[in-house]
This record gives structure tokens, sequence and C-alpha cells, in this order.
């Protein structure tokens, strides 16, 4: 899941970008309207949460663009004014969520997870392929039964493959759905996360490297 965090007070904007990063989110993190417009240009975000108040260009005018080209990055809207009008402005500009300052950030996390589920065609509840079984919301997987200890950029990796139901998936779609724009284009993450992914999963192999294609789950 990617995510895009637009807060200008820098110690919360990257309180919650490291603590959804530790939920397993590939996370980035700006601090005004006008560089939160120049990200949503370039990359695909599953969710943006989006401080109203921001210097340059608002909150506001940042939702008005993104529900005017009809994105489907879903939008939590994160502000201190939490009276009922102001929660129905906020939805009323094209906003799917509003979650007033301060929150609870298991709430946080679990609001930004349901809106994902709405930025993307549904999946099943539970991701399977081969012997492999994975459940997005209860962030486990295991295989044949057996429970698989994961890192989260593991789990990142193994829940977009089984996703994808069997089609092959790049490294460089890995790199963007599962790492942030901190991620060197050029580095080995995805080649050693896969390595160390093979190794737990166990015998026989079940992840196929496609030559010049990418990866996908085969047959156990």
């Amino acid at each position: 899941m990617r995510v895009l965090v637009v807060e200008d007070f820098e110690v919360l904007a990257r309180t919650i970008g490291t603590g959804l990063r530790r939920e397993g989110m590939a996370v980035d993190v700006v601090l005004d309207g006008l560089d939160a417009l120049e990200h949503l240009a370039v990359t695909r975000y599953d969710v943006v949460v989006l401080d109203r108040d921001l210097p340059g260009v608002s909150g506001d005018e940042v939702c008005r663009r993104l529900a005017a080209e009809h994105s489907e990055t879903r939008i939590l809207m994160l502000t201190a004014a939490g009276a009922v009008e102001e929660r129905v402005d906020g939805l009323g500009l094209g906003a799917d969520d509003y979650l007033p300052k301060p929150f609870d950030f298991a709430e946080l996390v679990a609001r930004i997870r349901a809106l994902a589920r709405r930025s993307t065609p549904p999946l099943a509840p539970t991701l399977a392929g081969a012997d492999l079984s994975l459940d997005p919301a209860r962030r486990t997987a295991s295989r044949a039964g057996r429970r698989l200890d994961l890192s989260p950029k593991e789990f990142g990796v193994l829940e977009c493959l089984l996703a994808a139901d069997g089609r092959v998936v790049s490294s460089e779609e890995l790199l963007e759905r599962v790492w942030d724009e901190a991620a060197d284009p050029f580095t080995t993450a995805v080649k050693t996360t896969i390595r160390r992914l093979r190794a737990k999963l166990g015998e026989p192999p079940v992840i196929e490297t496609v030559r010049e294609g990418g990866y996908r789950i085969g047959g156990a």
C-alpha cells in the first residue's frame, strides 16, 4: 500500500510516516500542498492523509484537484477543527473520510486500510496461491498451514505477488508499491527481499523469476 502524508507540522508528519511504515505501508511525507501536487502528478497513491490547513496551496485545494481528476486515490482529511460543519465541508470538497486532531493512531491506521480497499478493485479477504494464504487485514501469512514470520517488506512483496493472481510483477512495480520514494531505483532491495522471502517459504520453490520480466507465484 502506498500512502502520501501531507502535514505542515513536521514533527507530526514524520511521526505519522514512521508509524505507518511500521504497519507495513510505503509512505512518502511532504510538508505543503504544492509538494503534494507534485508527488501526486508522478506517483499513484492508494491513500493521501491530507491536513486541511497547509501553507501555500491549501489542503482544500489539493482535495478539489484530486476530486476534479476523478482520481482513484482516496483522501483522508486531517484537521484541528472537529465541528460537524467542518467535517461536512471537508467531505463536500471530495474527501473520502475525515479525522479530527488529536486522533488515536490505531484509528488512523484502520481508516487508511479501509480507504485503501476502496482505491483498488475488490480483493478476496484472504489472498491465496499455490499452498500460500495471506490475510491483509490481520497481517498474517502461512504456507501449507504453517505460519510465516515475515518482515513488513517481505509481507508486502508476497501480498503484491499473490494479488497479481499469476501475473508477472516487475521489480520496478514491487519497488513502487512496497517501498517509498527514498528507495534508490538501482537498489538491490527487491532482489534481497525476494531471496529472504524464498528462504522463509521453504521448499519446493513457489516464487518464479521470469527473465527480464520480474516475479510471479507458480505452482507448489
